[in-house]
């Protein structure tokens, strides 16, 4: 009988302990790569914290969070607002489990090195079961290509986001789908609701993939309907009753940034991201019903006006790189028993060698094609390992400021002024009058041109009376008098 090229052959020359040895090695990868991609993800994190790298103010809004919870009380984050409680504004009730990592490091760092932590163990799961379908080598590129995919790369790039659980949670169920292993897919994707409100639909649609791809099954059919309907469930109630009742407002903030069903289509800088979408899942992952968990989080973003939502550059991706990783795996099929998924049928024929090569360098090749754009390149890039002229003049300035006082503060040093600080947005809509202002005459929020002197916009910002304490480097402390102000350290 003659043996198919793609059928795997046992090595006679090899005895059997060198063959066990070699598996071993091989079962080293997918941690190994977890490890590389959270240390790379991690200093990444580090180097933009400690060089005052401020992507946005969502970095200072989360490490208030966890300092929130960390302290046991419920998550008001003044940043956003007076009394704004944020789980009014996104629906991310698992954030809570940032409070055992605020006990343990009360710094916005910590958060950047639990997401790259979350990211890098994503890549554990899902490497496996490439290397499992794929082979060792083509399995072992397929997880380096995920694990540093242009989704999880730019998403550690504009730092921490509720998302990051939603990574991991997403690889595990995923994977346990793959493996056939249904009620472990429910529990691991049954979470996934806690994570932000949208997902309750990607929940709900998997549920609907699992009901359908176990048909023939009853026990599976009736959980897939379950997950369905627990995702559908949780959608519902946390987006039309939980978050307008937390909501200052008693609305969900986000409804005024859709537009209309017709604008989905356009600009084309969307279809540039679906493309990038479909190369990451190797092409070929187009034919898995698994990439249709993609259309929830694309439809209310490309629905959506606000700009960011429509790019690779943002967080928004990192949720769907798992999905295209699982689709490719999907319909490449598994090496042991020579079937692949074909939209709906399971068991169809294998492609051949030289397609499964291609979908995994094509998967590999949408970040290459990146090239000195990749954030995470900025790890090896000697210029950005050297600190910045102004980190110790902003250590100096936070110093000047009392402990637990009302801040005001740019976003340059929002989330370093958390921990020992009551802060609020210099430019937000608090009422409350600030003890003290901290301003960065360089942030992007004063449009290159900040005040001559921030004493004078501020008394004509509060209707109170500010004295200079410090100003050095850009940033300008002023206090009201009766605010037992640091004194500003000595020139030089």
């Amino acid at each position: 009988m003659n043996r198919t090229a793609d059928a795997p052959s046992p090595r006679q020359d090899a005895p059997p302990s060198t063959d066990r040895a070699a598996r071993r090695g091989w079962h080293l990868v997918p941690p190994l790569l977890a490890v590389l991609a959270t240390v790379a993800y991690g200093v990444q994190g580090t180097l933009q914290f400690r060089n005052l790298t401020a992507r946005s103010w969502d970095l200072g809004i989360f490490t208030q969070l966890a300092r929130a919870y960390g302290e046991l009380r419920a998550p008001i984050v003044p940043i956003k607002g007076d009394d704004v409680n944020l789980l009014g504004d996104h629906f991310h009730p698992i954030l809570a489990l940032l409070a055992p990592v605020w006990w343990v490091w009360p710094s916005g760092e910590a958060l950047l090195w639990t997401q790259a932590l979350l990211l890098g163990i994503s890549a554990i799961p899902l490497t496996r079961i490439a290397i499992d379908r794929l082979g060792p080598w083509l399995g072992s590129v397929a997880g380096g290509a995920y694990v540093f995919s242009f989704g999880l790369q730019s998403a550690a790039s504009v730092q921490f986001h509720e998302i990051a659980f939603a990574v991991p949670l997403l690889a595990m169920a995923l994977t346990a789908l793959l493996r056939d292993r249904v009620p472990a897919a429910v529990l691991w994707a049954a979470p996934l609701v806690l994570v932000k409100e949208d997902l309750g639909l990607t929940v709900a649609l998997l549920g609907g993939i699992i009901a359908l791809r176990h048909r023939d099954d009853r026990e599976h059919r009736l959980l897939g309907y379950a997950l369905a309907c627990w995702g559908a469930g949780w959608f519902i109630l946390s987006t039309f009753v939980i978050l307008p009742a937390l909501n200052t407002a008693g609305q969900y903030d986000y409804t005024d940034n859709l537009g209309s069903p017709l604008e989905v289509f356009w600009p084309p800088v969307k279809w540039l991201t679906v493309l990038m979408l479909l190369l990451a899942a190797g092409l070929i992952g187009g034919r898995s019903p698994l990439i249709w968990l993609m259309l929830p989080t694309l439809a209310w973003r490309f629905t959506g006006t606000v700009e960011f939502y429509w790019d690779w550059y943002w967080h928004y991706n990192a949720v769907l790189m798992p999905i295209a990783l699982a689709a490719m795996l999907d319909a490449l099929g598994d090496r042991r028993t020579g079937r692949a998924t074909v939209w709906w049928r399971e068991r169809s024929e294998r492609p051949a060698r030289w397609m499964r090569v291609s979908a995994v360098a094509l998967s590999a090749a949408v970040t290459l094609a990146l090239g000195p754009a990749m954030p995470v390149l900025d790890v090896v890039r000697p210029e950005r390992w050297e600190p910045t002229w102004r980190a110790p003049i902003a250590a100096e300035a936070l110093a000047a400021v009392p402990d637990d006082t009302v801040l005001a503060v740019d976003i340059t040093l929002m989330a370093q002024a958390v921990p020992d600080h009551d802060v609020q947005w210099l430019h937000g809509p608090n009422r409350r009058v600030p003890d003290c202002v901290l301003s960065d005459q360089y942030a992007f929020s004063w449009a290159g041109t900040p005040p001559p002197s921030t004493a004078v916009w501020a008394e004509q910002e509060w209707n109170e009376t500010y004295r200079e304490v410090f100003s050095d480097g850009g940033f300008t402390v002023v206090c009201r008098p009766e605010v037992g102000a640091h004194p500003a350290p000595a020139a030089g």
